[in-house]
């Protein structure tokens, strides 16, 4: 009947907060499919079958001689692959549990916790499905160089990171009106097929076009990015700074609207979503 609750220490708090955000990301990494090897190959498909969509569509419109010197395909991939990491990031996050979710009615889980692990898992399929179709093409095809590996590595941390802060608005913002947001999110994965400006280099744009892309943080993480990738490519009309201050500035956002939707969050919302 009476049970002594023992307190724990902060290492010991933040230990059992790690491992349940490894469990949740297990689960999340699961979610799709039973299989986690069917689910990584399926992501595996997925990422191919874009890098051969523009592969072929890059040379039909004969937008190849635009590409940087150096491997064409290894351009093409290094453009998908921080593309998918940033949208899967912010699908991944804006449709986890938010604070209607019924996981939230067990004590341990959290916002926090459901948001790391679907942030992680996003991240761990998306860099290893990158990994896996890299290694296949460098040692079945033709071998590759990656000028400054470290640089690129950071890049596609930084394109996820920021998905991740935008997923956040909209996690925050979906108990309010899921159809619209759903809507929103959509708008804005589609959006980024041409707005992450994966199909061309900023260096090669005029101008008058480069307004029209340098809002987004995506832009500027994929041709930072091409510049570690390629020893001749130096971006000029981009950098790595706005995407770190964008995200930084949408972190505090997402954090304070979901503070504010978690305060006023009602049972009854859990039937729109």
């Amino acid at each position: 009947m009476f049970q002594r609750v023992a307190r724990k220490g902060p290492f010991q708090t933040a230990l059992g907060m790690v491992e349940l955000i490894f469990h949740a990301s297990v689960r999340d990494v699961r979610k799709n499919h039973g299989n986690a090897v069917i689910g990584l190959l399926l992501n595996i498909m997925q990422t191919v079958i874009l890098v051969a969509v523009f592969f072929v569509m890059f040379k039909l419109l004969g937008l190849r001689g635009s590409a940087i010197r150096g491997d064409y395909l290894l351009y093409v991939m290094s453009g998908i692959f921080m593309f998918m990491t940033h949208i899967k990031a912010l699908a991944a996050v804006s449709g986890c549990g938010g604070s209607t979710s019924a996981m939230m009615k067990h004590a341990p889980m959290t916002t926090f916790v459901a948001v790391s692990a679907a942030a992680l898992s996003a991240l761990y399929i998306q860099v290893l499905s990158a990994s896996v179709v890299l290694y296949v093409y460098h040692a079945a095809f033709h071998p590759i160089t990656i000028h400054d590996p470290i640089g690129t590595m950071a890049m596609l941390l930084l394109s996820w990171i920021s998905g991740v802060a935008i997923g956040m608005i909209f996690l925050a913002a979906k108990p309010w009106q899921p159809e619209a947001i759903g809507v929103v999110t959509i708008l804005y994965q589609r959006a980024n097929m041409i707005a992450s400006g994966k199909m061309f280099v900023a260096n090669a744009m005029p101008t008058s076009k480069l307004k029209m892309f340098d809002w987004n943080p995506l832009f500027h993480t994929i041709d930072q990015g091409r510049g570690f990738v390629f020893l001749n490519y130096h971006p000029h009309y981009s950098n790595y700074m706005y995407p770190i201050k964008v995200t930084l500035v949408l972190f505090i956002i997402g954090i304070m609207f979901e503070n504010f939707t978690s305060k006023h969050a009602s049972l009854s919302w859990g039937a729109k979503s």
